[in-house]
């Protein structure tokens, strides 16, 4: 019922058109007037599209409608791997969730965990409740898999805009950067990791919590650096950074693709605000 496998040709096209645009699954099903569930299943070939459904995802993603019925996959670029063989950080690629993960995203976003049942999950999946629990064995698995993939995919991003920078107070704007632009594309996934810690059982609890404290190290990390080498000039480098990495948490409460600002901008003006928060020295 899960399967990746496409079935056919049509449905791929449209994740990759919709991929290049930045709109997210959830955005595109609602432009549309269907599920999320039923917007999965078109793309994983499993619902036949018919020409005034094209038409609609065509327009809502303003591209023409064939681009979205190529049979030939090379025809449009490749989606970037996602992971830590990609190196580009700022390039995000839909994450790899079956449509019961998805379905869980929307009901845990809408309801909160403790107000989400496994039918819900079912009903916004177009699952049985049966189908669900054939390959999730619990509400608790699904919301775990959901914090594990979203700080992976965090962690790989931030450590590789650390690299990227050259100085102590470049490479904290980059890791602001990059942690800004996780919680704006991935706004749901980012708010429910936010909101959800105490919903997390043992020994998971743990393992999200060391997550996120190893992504703060990194910040209070280059912060200290340069703050001894005279970048930045606040007398408590470590609140600050502390300060500027729970400004980027509190994103998803307020940031929206249809908004007039762009994940990227928004992430560049999130890194602005840290180096101004930072007193840093011009030189």
């Amino acid at each position: 019922m899960f399967s990746m496998a496409e079935q056919n040709p049509t449905g791929s096209a449209v994740r990759r058109a919709r991929a290049r645009t930045g709109t997210t699954l959830r955005a595109l099903a609602a432009g549309i007037g269907v599920s999320v569930g039923t917007m999965s299943a078109i793309e994983n070939g499993k619902v036949a599209l018919t020409i005034d459904r094209l038409h609609e995802i065509a327009r809502y993603l303003d591209v023409p409608v064939s681009h979205l019925v190529s049979p030939h996959p090379d025809r449009a670029p490749a989606e970037p791997p996602a992971g830590p063989a990609d190196t580009g950080w700022r390039t995000f690629a839909e994450l790899d969730l079956d449509p019961a993960l998805r379905a869980a995203v929307q009901v845990f976003t809408d309801l909160g965990y403790h107000g989400a049942t496994m039918r819900l999950v079912a009903h916004a999946a177009e699952s049985s409740v049966a189908g669900i629990y054939h390959y999730h064995r619990s509400k608790q698995q699904l919301l775990v898999t959901l914090m594990t993939r979203t700080m992976d995919d965090m962690e790989w991003r931030v450590a590789a805009a650390d690299a990227e920078g050259r100085s102590p107070a470049e490479r904290f704007a980059l890791m602001v950067e990059a942690i800004a632009l996780c919680h704006t594309v991935r706004r749901d996934l980012a708010f429910i990791t936010a909101t959800e810690m105490r919903s997390l059982e043992e020994p998971e609890r743990h393992t999200i919590t060391e997550a996120r404290r190893r992504l703060q190290r990194r910040l209070d990390e280059a912060a200290v650096a340069a703050a001894a080498d005279g970048s930045f000039t606040t007398p408590d480098p470590r609140s600050t950074a502390r300060a500027a990495a729970t400004m980027c948490m509190s994103l998803p409460y307020w940031f929206s693709p249809t908004g007039p600002m762009t994940p990227a901008e928004v992430a560049r003006d999130y890194a602005g605000h840290a180096l101004a928060m930072m007193q840093v020295q011009a030189r």
